[in-house]
């Protein structure tokens, strides 16, 4: 190794906290095997991953999307695809809500539980900061323009968004399927509920049956060399 200098000794990964848990599991492996190296995550979003990368702030910038047509001078590489799943509270007798559901919550026009059959609560509504690639896609997919979110909550990153959402039993929020399934496997009370007939699984996702999804990529602003080029490989 003895042929990498100091700056080949470090790497900066900026953005996305989707990506980041990911980033930091490959990063210890790479670690590992690699002495002396030392990888730094850190999040804040996939905006941040793409104007820290441009920048030449963060060596790689992680983003939990596509890049967009204004973003061709950027090398992106998918290390894997993701959900967006839909989360309530565990209290929450409702299992299952439907797009249009979901949209009028979101608009503020759907105030109380009770309106859907569900316990006589008032609806906390849990929308994600700008420059957030999860508001974007959640926008997106459930046709509507941030303008018209009547939100009672921002949240940023994910583990935020779980946080709020097991404390607050009439809470609505929606967060990454794999941060989502796994606070679900240490006992957080949430659950990922059914939107329009399909279950936000990450079989469902593997097998292209959940429609709520997108690829989560490692961006750099030049062809990737050296360490960067080997991680991006590893």
């Amino acid at each position: 190794f003895s042929s990498y200098g100091a700056t080949e000794r470090r790497l900066v990964l900026t953005g996305s906290s989707t990506v980041a848990p990911l980033a930091l599991e490959i990063a210890k492996r790479f670690e590992k095997q690699n002495p002396g190296v030392r990888i730094d995550v850190q999040t804040g979003g996939s905006s941040r991953g793409i104007l820290d990368a441009r920048k030449g702030i963060a060596d790689i910038g992680m983003v939990s999307r596509d890049l967009k047509p204004n973003e061709s001078d950027l090398h992106a590489f998918s290390i894997a695809k993701d959900g967006i799943a839909i989360v309530l509270n565990k209290k929450n007798s409702l299992t299952r809500l439907s797009a249009e559901q979901i949209s009028s919550i979101y608009r503020g026009k759907t105030r109380n539980w009770s309106q859907l059959g569900g316990l006589n609560l008032p609806i906390t509504v849990v929308n994600k900061a700008e420059g957030r690639s999860t508001l974007e896609l959640f926008l997106k997919f459930f046709k509507l323009k941030n303008s018209e979110i009547s939100a009672q909550v921002i949240i940023g990153d994910n583990e935020q968004g779980i946080k709020t959402l097991s404390a607050n039993p009439g809470a609505i929020g929606y967060v990454s399927i794999g941060a989502a399934t796994h606070n679900l496997s240490i006992g957080v009370p949430i659950k990922l509920i059914t939107v329009d007939g399909v279950e936000a699984t990450v079989e469902n996702l593997k097998s292209g049956r959940f429609p709520f999804s997108r690829n989560l990529n490692l961006v750099t602003s030049v062809r990737p060399g050296g360490l960067k080029g080997r991680f991006i490989r590893f």
